[in-house]
């Protein structure tokens, strides 16, 4: 805290720091392509409106594959998928066998009208993935990412989601607050 009223300060002022890929955010494309660009160019509508909520019941380290999302209807109903792999439970507790999304998903996801995956990991590639091979499919196909999500008292269905990055200029990410609406 700069100032504190408690302490006789006009008003109170925080200060914050951390990394923009705290909890709950939306990636920028400069954060794995060097030409991508950051969160504050990327446009809003992907990160707002309908969505569907699904569950992959896959296990910790493995990657999401079109399989594991067969509840998914093809075409899909909505441009925008959140991915519940309950693979990384407690975001207050790091752990590094969360799942990631599988490269040939996103490129499926993306044929099918798909602009926006989110999922409840960190991130949409494996921990040890040095190479990023989903983050390269979401670059290949112009789409958003959402990392960290909580879906856990989240049935699957379909919401509006409102998960709205800052316009941090040059930034590689932003924290969003993401809410679900019922439709």
């Amino acid at each position: 805290v700069l100032t504190d009223i408690a302490k006789g300060d006009t008003v109170t002022l925080s200060t914050l720091h951390a990394t923009v890929h705290l909890g709950a955010h939306a990636d920028g494309p400069n954060h794995y392509s060097r030409r991508g660009p950051a969160i504050d160019q990327r446009p809003l509508e992907p990160y707002l409106g309908p969505c569907r909520v699904v569950t992959a019941a896959v296990q910790p380290g493995s990657r999401v594959t079109g399989d594991d999302l067969r509840d998914l209807p093809d075409p899909p109903d909505v441009h925008r998928v959140l991915i519940r792999t309950g693979t990384f439970p407690d975001p207050t507790d790091w752990n590094e066998d969360f799942a990631g999304l599988d490269p040939k998903l996103v490129d499926h996801c993306a044929r099918r009208g798909i602009k926006l995956i989110g999922i409840d990991t960190p991130s949409v590639d494996l921990f040890d993935d040095s190479k990023l091979l989903s983050h390269k499919r979401f670059l290949a196909h112009d789409m958003a990412i959402l990392e960290g999500i909580v879906l856990r008292d989240v049935p699957d269905g379909l919401y509006e989601l409102i998960a709205l990055p800052l316009p941090l200029v040059g930034f590689d990410a932003s924290p969003v607050r993401a809410v679900l609406r019922s439709t």
